[in-house]
């Protein structure tokens, strides 16, 4: 599903129809710098769009069509997963759907051109000929074959017409208006399909099932599963007929409970305990044993009427296992919005160097998703545009542990947070502080509260300052390499200094992290003393701050004519081995360190044992 949409304005001649259009969305409105008078506002048309789409954003560029689809097309792959893209006319009178027309693009388009009183240009066959896309159900339905739709959509715009099957046919309202025929036979049912039946060309499930689950803490997830898929087929409900899992929030990190939604395809949702408490009057064996536990009489069947709704009702009382409970309730309407809420989530997200060339997409879809951002202020503010609008907890250097606390406790009162780090938050960054504060002692004073610890954690990978400053140097760490910090601030000196030592006699490239502050002045000349005694004194050194910045500055050294004074806290440096070169290109200095080859086609090693 597509995020939130964007809306975009080029020039001073559309802006009155952009906000027009981001009112009526309830959406925000970013606009060209120095051409807009927008608040969120971008200097490159093209790069901003594709990194909203690359994010997941539904993009409404009021502006030629032709610059939404030069930014997009670099990026094109999977129909099915990519967001809408709409363009506008700066009068407001054409909308159309350039993209995603299955994905809402099309539903986006007309709502969009009712509030403006223009004409939605919508170019989708079965939209324009039937009024309906198949493969598009509304919110509560699912198509269970979506592959089938496009022969299904075929055979109709071919003159055939639908024959609706099923006890959930009156339901599927969007469905009336097709002509009627024995063509294509759709069927809408919360059954699955029987080995006896004549398959139906499309089937349609209306998501009315709400399933209640239990498990004792490490059930093994197949004995779960075992039972749920019991349940369902004593029940004679599909898999894609269920709304969602439903739980209790202790069970937030239970594997078996992830395992099951993982195997169903289906979200889960938890309720606390007083939540769960108030749907026992309508379930059918509470238990006070289960109440002297967590709080509540029971947990399977109050979950599922909770999920379920208020009119629901319990079709399947608990059924138990040695380890797991299940339970399941079916709502008389589809359940389009889940009630409950989500596992919290940290994404520990790396941006790289800050331009949003060298951050994956993967990085762009998490921030946009967060519902907050946290994080040093400088890092939040690289991400620019896409950072606009979203809450955002700022924190000062200094404040890493800080940052990581708040990032977790959030995300255990079921938030979705991006922990924003610079370069790859695994390499000397957020990612390892994380990990070890949820690994703490959950007795010990400063541990984190018990629905921090059950929240998901996910990292992305980035541009570390290592690998950009090495692209811009040319290949220095074409053989073995190692990084150093010498900030004595987390690691002993002592420690520092004996790994300065292997590293200079096991002939490593080296990196230098941290290598000065304002009150560390002395590591990064020690190290260059003790590299001497090692390697030449012409050994190539490069010196690259604010890499991927405007202000971005790379200077080659010569070991021997390295100078702390020339270092500052944003500088990586960058020290060759005794094998590394520095040659002169047409485009100037480049370092390299040979990985073998010409020993290797001389007859090396490999070679040899090829031979052999």
């Amino acid at each position: 599903m597509a995020l939130n949409p964007v809306v975009l304005c080029l020039n001073a001649a559309g802006e009155d129809v952009a906000r027009r259009i981001a009112v009526a969305l309830d959406c925000p409105l970013h606009g060209r710098a120095g051409r807009t008078a927008a608040s969120v506002t971008f200097p490159d048309a093209l790069v901003h769009v594709r990194d909203l789409f690359a994010a997941g954003h539904s993009v409404i560029g009021v502006c030629a069509a032709g610059i939404l689809i030069r930014a997009v097309a670099p990026l094109l792959a999977d129909k099915t997963a990519e967001p809408p893209v709409i363009a506008v006319s700066d009068d407001g009178r054409v909308v159309v759907p350039l993209l995603g027309g299955h994905r809402g693009a099309n539903r986006l388009a007309r709502t969009i051109a009712d509030a403006l009183g223009g004409t939605a240009a919508v170019t989708t066959a079965g939209d324009v000929a039937l009024g309906v896309a198949l493969d598009e159900p509304p919110e509560g339905w699912v198509l269970a074959n979506p592959g089938a739709a496009k022969g299904a959509m075929a055979a109709l715009l071919s003159g055939g017409g639908a024959r609706l099957t099923g006890e959930a046919a009156a339901e599927a309202q969007w469905l009336h208006d097709l002509p009627q025929g024995a063509a294509v036979t759709i069927a809408c049912t919360l059954r699955p399909p029987r080995a006896d039946e004549t398959v139906p060309d499309l089937l349609f499930h209306p998501q009315r099932a709400a399933l209640g689950v239990g498990a004792s803490r490490d059930c093994p997830p197949e004995e779960l599963i075992a039972l749920v898929d019991g349940l369902l087929a004593d029940a004679d409900v599909a898999p894609a007929a269920i709304a969602g899992i439903f739980t209790a929030d202790i069970k937030a990190d239970e594997g078996a409970v992830l395992a099951l939604s993982a195997h169903l395809g289906v979200p889960v949702r938890y309720f606390n305990a007083e939540e769960l408490e108030a749907a026992t009057p309508r379930t059918r064996t509470p238990s006070d044993v289960v109440f002297a536990e967590i709080g509540s009489h029971g947990v399977a069947e109050n979950a599922a009427l909770l999920g379920a709704g208020d009119e629901a009702h319990l079709t399947h009382p608990k059924r138990k296992s040695a380890m797991a409970t299940a339970a399941l309730a079916l709502s008389p309407h589809p359940v389009a919005t889940l009630p409950g809420r989500a596992r919290g989530r940290v994404s520990i997200v790396s941006i790289g160097p800050g331009q949003s060339a060298w951050r994956t997409p993967e990085a762009s879809r998490l921030i946009a998703e967060a519902e907050e951002l946290v994080g040093y202020s400088l890092y939040i503010d690289l991400l620019g545009p896409l950072a606009a609008g979203k809450p955002r907890a700022d924190f000062p250097l200094g404040g890493e542990e800080a940052r990581c606390r708040h990032a977790l406790e959030q995300a255990g009162e079921g938030r979705n947070v991006a922990l924003v780090c610079s370069g790859d938050a695994g390499i000397y960054a957020m990612g390892a502080l994380v990990f070890e504060l949820m690994d703490r002692d959950p007795a010990a004073t400063d541990a984190l509260t018990p629905a921090a610890r059950r929240v998901e954690i996910v990292c992305t990978p980035g541009v570390s300052a290592l690998q950009a400053a090495a692209a811009r140097a040319g290949a220095p760490l074409g053989h073995d390499f190692c990084a150093i910090s010498l900030s004595d601030l987390l690691t002993p000196r002592e420690d520092i200094v004996a790994r300065l030592h292997a590293a200079a006699r096991g002939d490593f490239v080296i990196a230098f992290y941290n290598p000065v502050s304002k009150r560390r002045r002395t590591l990064l000349a020690l190290a260059r003393d003790i590299l001497l005694e090692h390697r030449p004194a012409d050994t190539p050194v490069l010196l690259a701050s604010s890499l991927g910045r405007p202000e971005e500055s790379l200077r080659h050294r010569r070991l021997a004519d390295l100078r702390v004074e020339e270092v500052d806290m944003l500088t990586v440096v960058l020290v060759g081995s005794s094998q590394t070169r520095l040659t002169r290109t047409g485009d100037g200095p480049r370092m390299y360190t040979p990985r073998g080859y010409a020993r290797k086609m001389a007859g090396g090693d490999l070679a040899r044992g090829a031979a052999t």
